[in-house]
C-alpha cells in the first residue's frame, strides 16, 4: 500500500496529487505549464512511479509558484508512500545521457533535505518556462521529501535536453532508492534503526 494523496491549497495554488510507488510509470500530469508537465511526465515514467497531477496556479504572475508546489506536494507524497521506509533500498543513482546532455544524480532517502545542484543552462528560457524554475521545482522535492539529492550536469549545450536529462537522471535514481530490498525485506535501512 505504498500510496499516497497530498492537497495543497494556497492563495497561490491548488494542487492534488496522488502517486503510487509500485506502479508501472502512468502518468496524468496537468499544470498549465506545458514544458513542466512534459518534465513530470518524464519524472513518473521513467521512476515508475504512478502520478496524478492536477496543478492550478497564478499562472498570470509567472509559472514559479506552480512548480514549486507541485515539487512541494510530491515530496510531502513520497514521504507519506514511504512511511518508516522499512525495507527500501534508500540509496540511487543514475549517469544519464541524453543527446549533447549528460547528467549524474545521485540521492539519499535520509530524511535530511540538502540539495547539492551543479547544472548551468545555456539559455535563460525553454520555449516560455524560465529554466530557473527545475532547481525551484528540485529543492522543493529535496526539502519536503527529506531528500539528501545531488544533481551535476557534465556537459551540455541544448537546455531543453539538459533539463529533461536530470528530470530522468532523478526519476532512475528515486526508481533504484525506493525499490524493496530483497535481502532486508523487514529492516530499517540504517544502522540508527530510522530514518
Amino acid at each position: 500500500m505504498r500510496k499516497a494523496d497530498i492537497t495543497r491549497k494556497t492563495a497561490e495554488t491548488d494542487v492534488t496529487l496522488s502517486v503510487d510507488l509500485d506502479g508501472t510509470g502512468a502518468y496524468d500530469i496537468q499544470t498549465g505549464v506545458g514544458f513542466f508537465d512534459h518534465m513530470m511526465d518524464q519524472l513518473s515514467r521513467h521512476s515508475l512511479i504512478d502520478m496524478t497531477l492536477r496543478a492550478k496556479g497564478d499562472l498570470h504572475v509567472d509559472d514559479h509558484h506552480t512548480v514549486e508546489d507541485s515539487g512541494i506536494a510530491l515530496g510531502q507524497a513520497l514521504t507519506r508512500a514511504l512511511g518508516d521506509k522499512r525495507g527500501i533500498r534508500r540509496y540511487g543513482a543514475c549517469h544519464l545521457a541524453m543527446d549533447d546532455a549528460q547528467v549524474r544524480c545521485a540521492l539519499d532517502l535520509s530524511g535530511r533535505p540538502y540539495l547539492v545542484w551543479n547544472v548551468a543552462f545555456p539559455s535563460a528560457k525553454i520555449g516560455s518556462f524560465d529554466t530557473e524554475l527545475v532547481r525551484e521545482f528540485f529543492q522543493a522535492l529535496s526539502t519536503h521529501g527529506g531528500i539528501t539529492l545531488h544533481v551535476d550536469m557534465i556537459h551540455g549545450i541544448n537546455s531543453h535536453h539538459i533539463a529533461e536529462a536530470a528530470f530522468k537522471a532523478v526519476a532512475r535514481a528515486l526508481r533504484e532508492a525506493v525499490e524493496p530490498d530483497p535481502r532486508r525485506a523487514d529492516a530499517i535501512p540504517s544502522t540508527k534503526g530510522m530514518l
